[in-house]
């Protein structure tokens, strides 16, 4: 077993990303002694000696071997640069790196963005790169304002982006227009230039544009992709080599406003208490094919990316939407996973086929709901909703962690304008879709495992020992105990949360447990779904918006002799993994997870800038809020049943000081002893809501007391504000903004708002 010091030499001297497959390889472990070699390296990380994941370790305070750069300044005619997504609690200052520049990339300027591999000499650090990226235009997108002498400015549209910019350059951008702009020179308060007008920022449809700018998301295909696509829908299905399953009604459960429709579900009792089932998934493997143009884009995109406006879609339309997509009535080529289900509901067996399937039915989820709750459902519902009572019963047993995390559904006239925003009803028809997909999901890896082929885990690991401290600190708070010696499982959690009766309180701790948990991700290394206990798990139920799924379908193809017949059109031959997969999936796991938290980010921004629009003209009304999250600045809350998190600046809460209680995740006045916690209820007016960046502003309404729901009593009475000179300072609060005149405000259409 090597020692610390040895592990943190080999990370250093690694010419390439070093993880724990290669720290095992390098030093002859095998067995027990890798696992061995994981708590070593989890302690390691605890301590503060090295940094990462278990792909690609490095040394705390270190840079990655291979990571993303950005240009800072030229010294000496040299580029230097610094980590892109270096940590705000990171140790010091992030590390400049020298660059050394190659003739094969075009030189390297202020700002710009490359991959590089990086070296670490002597006490410096030099980076070679590898592929210049493009630019970010975060911050470089906003609004036209108009100061008092006729100056335009860029009001940024990202609520993060503090400071306004001057526009060198307006081109033919008028006041109140959304553009694109970029910096005129290389200081961070040079002026700017518009690139694009993109035209009304509160027109239909400008919300979901904005963040495909924000976030970098590709929205548009290369000729050659819509070509292959083309191409693709020329391919025959070939009724030799696939299952015909054309006369077995299965039928498709998705949300009625669905733009594609990647799975399908059919069972029948196998007449022994148990059911036999299938779940059909769109045979995506075989249109899009590794290599091929359209599988670059695939790769590129990571996943589709949905808004309440539109779809940026993983493939082009005339696959996602129409020759992928399961459809009633029309042959569709399928991967199909067979299963049967015992009395237990344990799925005890499975095979994967290719096959030809043709759909009984695309049904609504409200719509099964409502034909189950009448009793008139067909045979076919009937049948998956037996079949599914017993799933859900072998999911009680393996008590995966239940959080009740509610979904925000903006709906949209035909116009393109806001209709309603709700919480999305949680149905029992989407639970049913939902288990038989997850036994999908299982019974892929697991089959894949029995070939010992290469697998992409869907893997989400335990708690931290970090997080499960900073949890354990918070919950003694509360007067609960979280013992650090017992096993932590979901459970332990869900009986946490059963034994709380009353409805704020579980919610602060229900927030409280969700704070704790890693984040979910990629990779071809199992560790285990913590949250849905279970030992394997993959993705292979939505190929259509999920490269994930794609490359798992890939797998089955290779490790069951699932090919095809040459195709009679110019497309590349196989349908399975290619070599080149097959030896970069941690890479490509890398990728694809970065791309899902991108769509996830871009997804809720765009919700929140929904929001921020239906509340607009609500600017004054008093609201039931819940308080989200503390910080010493001030709190943030969000309106029950509506979602949208909004800042009380600790400025508006009156004259006394308040301090903040980290650990209890609280704000404390010292004078009248009124606290501000997390999961507190309380009405809130509404005080500023800004459609463009998605913020909202709220201010404690001191009229009426502002009377706080805290689990069961309420706080003591505020006490009178101490005169000026007197009492307690006041606590600092948000500056204001630097670069921007004073009278600016946010304006479109000529109206302020």
């Amino acid at each position: 077993m090597p020692s610390k010091e040895q592990i943190l030499e080999f990370l250093q001297s690694s010419e390439t990303p070093a993880g724990k497959r290669e720290i095992a390889k390098a030093f002859g472990l095998k067995g027990q002694e890798k696992i061995a070699l994981k708590k070593r390296l989890k302690d390691m990380a605890e301590e503060g000696l090295i940094d990462g994941k278990r792909t690609a370790y490095h040394r705390m305070g270190g840079v990655p071997k291979v990571t993303v750069l950005k240009v800072v300044g030229i010294e000496d005619g040299e580029p230097i640069a610094e980590p892109e997504n270096w940590a705000p609690d990171a140790p010091g200052k992030p590390p400049r790196l020298t660059v050394k520049e190659t003739k094969k990339m075009a030189a390297l300027k202020r700002g710009d963005r490359f991959l590089a591999r990086t070296e670490e000499v002597g006490s410096g650090w030099i980076a070679h790169p590898m592929k210049k990226l493009p630019a970010r235009t975060e911050g470089m997108m906003g609004v036209v304002e108009m100061d008092g002498a006729g100056n335009p400015w860029l009001a940024p549209v990202d609520k993060r982006v503090r400071d306004s910019a001057p526009i060198g350059e307006l081109g033919e951008a008028k006041e109140g227009d959304l553009i694109l702009a970029e910096r005129m020179g290389k200081s961070v308060r040079s002026k700017v230039k518009v690139v694009e007008v993109i035209g009304d920022p509160l027109a239909p449809k400008a919300f979901s544009l904005i963040a495909i700018a924000k976030h970098g998301i590709p929205h548009t295909f290369a000729n050659e992709a819509l070509d292959e696509a083309r191409t693709a829908t020329e391919l025959a299905l070939n009724t030799e080599t696939r299952e015909y399953l054309r006369a077995v009604p299965i039928v498709a459960i998705d949300p009625a406003d669905a733009r594609d429709h990647d799975d399908a579900i059919w069972a029948e009792p196998d007449g022994k208490g148990g059911y036999n089932a299938i779940v059909a998934i769109a045979d995506v493997s075989y249109y899009v094919r590794p290599g091929g143009a359209l599988d670059r884009e695939a790769r590129k995109r990571g996943n589709s990316v949905y808004f309440p406006d539109r779809v940026v879609p993983m493939l082009p339309e005339i696959l996602s939407a129409d020759v992928c997509s399961l459809k009633q009535d029309v042959d569709r080529a399928a991967m199909v996973c067979h299963m049967h289900i015992d009395a237990e509901g344990k799925v005890n067996s499975w095979r994967f086929t290719r096959a030809i399937v043709r759909l009984a039915a695309n049904i609504a989820y409200e719509d099964a709901q409502a034909a189950i709750d009448a009793g008139d459902a067909p045979e076919y519902l009937q049948n998956l909703w037996g079949a599914w009572k017993l799933l859900f019963k072998a999911r009680e047993a393996r008590d995966p962690l239940d959080l009740e995390l509610p979904e925000r559904q903006v709906k949209l006239n035909d116009a393109g304008k806001i209709e309603e925003i709700a919480i999305r009803e949680r149905l029992d028809a989407h639970r049913v879709v939902e288990d038989f997909m997850i036994a999908a999901n299982v019974a892929a890896a697991k089959a894949l495992e029995a070939k010992t082929a290469p697998v992409v885990y869907r893997i989400h690991e335990q708690p931290s020992r970090e997080k499960l401290i900073a949890l354990r600190d918070y919950l003694a708070t509360q007067g609960r105990k979280l013992a650090m010696a017992q096993v932590v499982t979901p459970g332990l959690f869900n009986r946490m949360l059963k034994d709380i009766a009353d409805p704020s309180e579980k919610a602060l701790i229900m927030e409280a447990v969700l704070r704790s948990q890693t984040q979910a991700y990629y990779g071809p290394a199992n560790a285990g779904h913590f949250g849905l206990a279970l030992g394997s798990y993959a993705h292979f139920t939505s190929p259509i918006r999920r490269y994930s799924d794609l490359l798992v379908h890939r797998a089955l193809v290779d490790a069951y002799k699932l090919e095809q017949p040459k195709p009679k059109v110019d497309l590349p031959e196989t349908t399975g993994l290619s070599d080149r997969d097959k030896s970069a999936l941690h890479q490509i796991t890398d990728a694809i997870s970065q791309t899902e938290r991108r769509a996830m980010e871009a997804e809720r921004d765009t919700i929140d800038r929904y929001v921020a629009a239906w509340l607009s003209g609500r600017v004054g009304e008093t609201f039931d809020t819940r308080i989200t999250g503390v910080q010493g600045f001030g709190f943030f809350a969000t309106i029950d049943k509506l979602g949208g998190d909004g800042l009380v600046p600790v400025s508006t809460l009156g004259r006394e000081y308040f301090s903040y209680d980290e650990k209890a995740q609280k704000l404390i006045g010292e004078q009248s002893g009124t606290e501000y916690a997390v999961g507190d209820r309380l009405k809130l007016k509404l005080a500023e809501a800004n459609a463009l960046t998605g913020a909202l502003k709220f201010e404690v309404p001191h009229s009426d007391g502002a009377a706080i729901e805290k689990r069961g009593h309420r706080p003591p009475p505020r006490s009178k504000p101490p005169q000026k000179g007197k009492g307690a300072p006041r606590q600092k609060h948000e500056q204001g903004q630097r670069g921007r005149p004073k009278n600016i405000r946010h304006q479109g259409r000529g109206k302020k708002r």
